[in-house]
């Protein structure tokens, strides 16, 4: 296992509970500003670019969970957190579950977004397509490839600006840092260790996902001991940019927030 120095920024109030927010594969820590003002209120927000994403160095492919969960806990130690509540979507959400698996102690809550906790065939197949489009075209032959899947059409044709947004940040994340990850998501394996979860834990599922579909995500909320599940209606994979303010409805009562 191998621990990164990753980028990250802090905003909000000190003496308040932390938020560590956590990027799916190909974002930054910026997906998150649609939420920022929201989470504010009640915490302090610490976001991070995963390795080999954004400002974050890339250390040489391949990685696994125990080192993604390891930079995590590298980022609250950098800023002196003891404890956090911790929220991330697709690879960040993973990382979520990963978190609350190894570090309970310093995990006050989990918010996994749009992810799932194990890696059938079929998944793992196509991690090793979206590899040989890298291959082929470089990173951005892999967005053109998954911006269907991120955003709903309602979205990218009633708001550009979120696809242009998460575009940019996608396009700094380097080849390697993303065959890296790849290799970490085609080696997933919570599924079975979820039975072990002591922490509380909130599985937010969106509607039109083809990545993590309801379905999944219900069984994993199923597998995890007293854990909570919803669904955000008409939401693609990325689903606090597609459908920002159902995503705030879903998680304010788990996180105590207020509108």
């Amino acid at each position: 296992m191998t621990t990164q120095t990753l980028h990250s920024t802090a905003s909000g109030e000190k003496e308040i509970p932390v938020l560590l927010l956590l990027n799916s594969l190909g974002a930054t820590e910026a997906m998150w500003e649609p939420q920022l003002a929201l989470l504010e209120r009640h915490y302090r927000v610490i976001r991070c670019d995963t390795r080999g994403h954004g400002q974050s160095p890339t250390p040489a492919s391949p990685y696994s969970f125990d080192d993604i969960v390891a930079d995590a806990l590298g980022v609250l130690d950098a800023h002196n957190v003891k404890t956090a509540s911790v929220m991330g979507l697709s690879l960040g959400g993973m990382t979520a579950l990963g978190l609350g698996l190894a570090a309970p102690e310093r995990i006050d809550r989990v918010i996994c977004c749009a992810a799932r906790a194990d890696a059938p065939p079929p998944f793992v197949q196509s991690w090793h397509d979206r590899l040989a489009k890298m291959e082929d075209g470089g990173i951005e032959a892999v967005w053109n490839g998954t911006v269907g899947f991120w955003l709903s059409e309602e979205t990218r044709a009633a708001h550009p600006e979120r696809e242009a947004k998460l575009r940019e940040s996608f396009l700094q994340t380097t080849e390697e840092g993303y065959r890296g990850c790849a290799h970490a998501l085609m080696g997933l394996d919570y599924l079975r260790q979820l039975g072990g979860m002591t922490v509380p834990t909130l599985f937010v599922a969106g509607e039109n996902d083809a990545g993590a579909t309801p379905e999944t995500m219900r069984a994993m909320a199923d597998a995890c001991p007293g854990s909570a599940y919803t669904v955000v209606p008409g939401a693609k994979h990325v689903i606090n940019i597609d459908r920002p303010d159902d995503f705030a409805v879903a998680i304010m009562g788990f996180l105590g927030l207020e509108v």
